[in-house]
């Protein structure tokens, strides 16, 4: 019984553990959204700004957490953690690369057409 009580302790601890991670990065992203950096919005990175590529980079990181233990992954088989983590984050990628290509071109397009107002 004491070594089943343990095992709890020991999930209790790395769900708050992750937890807290995921909180950390969140207040990073909402930092970040709010204050808006000009070296990292107003500068190009790829087609894009560093702040996107911020962004992407912590979102992909908190649905690998998200996956990874709320979903049990860790607990699963090598093989099926790779299939289901693995195609998702490049899925995430590909989507996001897509649409920043996608993106930039409308607005190169668009811009000679239309005041944006900021």
């Amino acid at each position: 019984m004491a070594a089943h009580s343990q095992e709890h302790t020991s999930h209790t601890k790395l769900i708050w553990k992750v937890f807290g991670i995921l909180s950390v990065i969140t207040i990073v992203e909402v930092i970040l959204g709010i204050i808006k950096p000009d070296a990292l919005h107003l500068t190009k990175i790829l087609g894009t700004s560093p702040l996107n590529i911020i962004f992407l980079v912590l979102t992909i990181v908190k649905a690998y957490y998200i996956t990874w233990f709320f979903m049990h992954m860790a607990d699963e088989k090598k093989s099926l953690r790779r299939s289901v983590v693995w195609s998702a984050v490049f899925l995430i990628i590909y989507l996001a690369t897509l649409l920043l290509i996608e993106g930039s071109y409308i607005n190169d397009i668009l811009a000679p057409l239309v005041k944006w107002n900021y």
